[in-house]
Formats: structure tokens, C-alpha cells, sequence
């Protein structure tokens, strides 16, 4: 597997497991695993949750391993303090693909800090990839998959648009606007405190995607303005030479992700 193919357990899985799924209609863990079956997902759903066997008419498991099934994608919206424990059981699973939606990591200080520095170790320990933490999840568009794991209020209409946003609340902004607009994405990834999938990773499995054939991308920070420059003129040969100029200039800050 390429390092870009790596990213399929994410975007074309062929199950997924909501690690935190919830009754409660006003939470993240409910709205999550609502907007997967209203996007119709194409493949089984697994709630887990250890205090209710059932969680939107579907058979819930108190944990990942006590899923009878392969889980391709696990989807994590539990509390900061439990999430190193539950990483480490979806490797014990086998899961490969991980969406980490709790906050509370390098964005809180210190301590969140270092706690995302053991995420990352473990999330790589067992060979897994992972959107997160700190993001409002993904959508593959894709009528063999329909993955809506996000907690968005909108929905994206089909089209040839892979569009990431660093920010939560600007990627629901615009994906709203590009529904009204008529605009359609092919996938959709919010990226949160970018810890292990970079932008520049999203810009080479999107390149390879032949239903993307634009890319859109907000992003606060680069972590190798480089190579990120080098992917992009690759993909836009033409086109980035002054995007180049304009992050020689900026120098921006190091972080983890891109």
C-alpha cells in the first residue's frame, strides 16, 4: 500500500465503528452516527457505547473489540482522558483508519500537548492513520461508500471537489455555501490539530483520485512548507509558483501536520 492508498481505510471503508456513539440527540457521538445513516453508508455501522445496548435502533458493543466484525474505520468521540485507551484497542482490533473528533489535545496547552504526542506514538506503534484529534470528521461522496462522518448540519452534494479545512466551523460554513451554490465534493476532511494525515498527505491521495479534479484547502499552518510545495506543483505544475512565493516569504511556523 502506497503511503497515499494508506488513507483508504479512512475514505473507503468498509465498516465503521462510532467509539463513543450516543441516545443523547444533542451530542457529537449522536450526531455522528446519525448523518451516517442518513447518508446511507454503504457498509455496517457499529455503535459502541458501554451503557446501552441499543443506539439508534442499531445493536451497540461496550467496546471496538467486542465487535464480531472487521472494522475498517473508527470513528472516536470520547472524553480526552479515555482516548489513548481506546486507540489502543482499535489496534488491538485492527483497525487502520481512525477519526479522532475529541478536543482538548495540543490546542489546550501543555498537558494536551504531550497527551497528542502519545497519540500520534500509538496511533503509528500499531500502523494506523488518523484525522485528528480535534476535527469534525469526513465525507466521501462517493456513491460506493456515501460516508457522511461528520457532525455538519449540511449534507454535500456529489461533484469533483476535495476540500479540506483545518478550521471545523469554516469547513460547515462552506460546505454550506457550496450546496446552496450547487457546488459538489468528492470528499471532505476536517483536520483538526493534523497530527498524523498532513495536507500535503490529502493532496497526493487526492491526486490519485480521478473523481477530484479540483482541490480546495484552509489551512492555519504547515508543518514542511516544502514539501508541501513540491507535492502541489506536481499535481498544478503550472499553477503554484506563486503560492511558493508567497510561503517563502511568510516562513510559516512548524507544527506536526502538512
Amino acid at each position: 500500500m502506497t503511503n497515499a492508498r494508506s488513507l483508504d481505510p479512512i475514505f473507503r471503508p468498509r465498516s465503521v465503528a462510532v467509539i463513543g456513539a450516543s441516545r443523547d440527540k444533542s451530542s457529537i457521538g449522536r450526531e455522528i452516527l446519525h448523518n451516517l445513516l442518513e447518508g446511507d453508508f454503504q457498509g455496517p455501522i457499529f455503535p459502541v457505547n458501554p451503557r446501552s445496548p441499543m443506539v439508534h435502533s442499531l445493536k451497540s458493543y461496550p467496546s471496538v473489540l467486542d465487535i464480531p466484525d472487521p472494522v475498517d474505520l473508527g470513528v472516536i468521540v470520547v472524553r480526552r482522558d479515555l482516548v489513548l485507551d481506546v486507540v489502543e484497542e482499535c489496534g488491538r482490533k485492527g483497525v487502520k483508519g481512525l477519526v479522532v473528533i475529541t478536543a482538548g489535545f495540543k490546542e489546550a496547552g501543555e498537558e494536551g500537548r504531550r497527551l497528542e504526542a502519545k497519540l500520534r506514538e500509538k496511533v503509528r506503534h500499531h500502523g494506523m492513520r488518523m484525522i485528528g484529534p480535534n476535527c469534525m470528521g469526513i465525507v466521501n461522496t462517493d456513491p460506493n461508500y456515501q460516508l457522511d462522518a461528520t457532525f455538519a448540519p449540511t449534507h454535500p452534494i456529489r461533484g469533483g471537489i476535495g476540500f479540506l479545512s483545518q478550521s471545523g466551523a469554516m469547513g460547515a460554513a462552506i460546505l454550506n455555501r457550496a450546496k446552496q451554490l450547487g457546488l459538489g465534493i468528492s470528499m471532505f476532511a476536517s483536520m483538526g490539530n493534523k497530527a498524523d494525515v498532513s495536507g500535503s498527505d490529502l493532496l497526493e491521495y487526492w491526486d490519485e483520485d480521478p473523481d477530484t479534479t479540483l482541490v480546495l484547502m484552509y489551512l492555519e499552518s504547515f508543518g514542511n512548507p516544502r514539501r508541501f510545495t513540491t507535492i502541489a506543483r506536481s499535481v498544478t505544475p503550472a499553477s503554484l509558483r506563486l503560492s511558493a512565493q508567497v510561503l517563502r516569504r511568510r516562513r510559516p511556523r512548524a507544527s506536526s501536520g502538512s
